[in-house]
């Protein structure tokens, strides 16, 4: 046996409507062709219609403050991406907090920013690759593993 690759993630939204549109708008994801499963949701795809995001709709994620039986704890999503600026900019127009911090002893940039859902995104950048110089990173942008940045209660889309 040999794991070869991630097949998708699945988010589980009350606000299906808003989450497809923060992952279409933000990072570009279409969506992708769905069997019908008999219940709400969509799949969200990178630009070669590889559904990478799931979204299974009708039900928060947590009850109570706590997740629901049959579901596991998952702390944050990673993605490589390319284009910081863009990408800085529209995380920036949904007018949701965010954070930034440079791996130490490396040339890989992070955003940080929650989806409608209120799951953790990292979104990666190769410095190396991007074409501009390292970002400046104010102190009250800078992200520090295990501190809160947003509120659960403030997941929804902003208004």
């Amino acid at each position: 046996m040999q794991t070869i690759g991630l097949f998708h993630l699945a988010i589980k939204t009350v606000d299906l409507d808003a989450t497809v549109k923060f992952y279409s708008e933000v990072l570009g994801l279409t969506l992708a062709p769905r069997p019908d499963f008999g219940f709400p949701g969509a799949w969200l795809a990178l630009g070669d219609g590889t559904a990478i995001i799931h979204v299974y709709a009708g039900s928060p994620a947590l009850v109570d403050g706590k997740a629901p039986d049959g579901t596991g704890a998952v702390d944050h999503l990673s993605l490589m991406v390319r284009g910081w600026d863009e990408c800085l900019a529209r995380v920036q127009a949904t007018g949701r907090e965010w954070r930034a911090q440079i791996v130490p002893g490396t040339n890989l940039w992070q955003l940080f920013v929650h989806d409608p859902s209120g799951l953790l995104l990292e979104l990666t950048f190769d410095g190396d690759k991007e074409g501009r110089p390292r970002p400046e990173i104010a102190n009250e942008r800078r992200y520090m593993s295990g501190k809160q940045f947003v509120s659960v209660t403030r997941m929804k889309e902003p208004t």
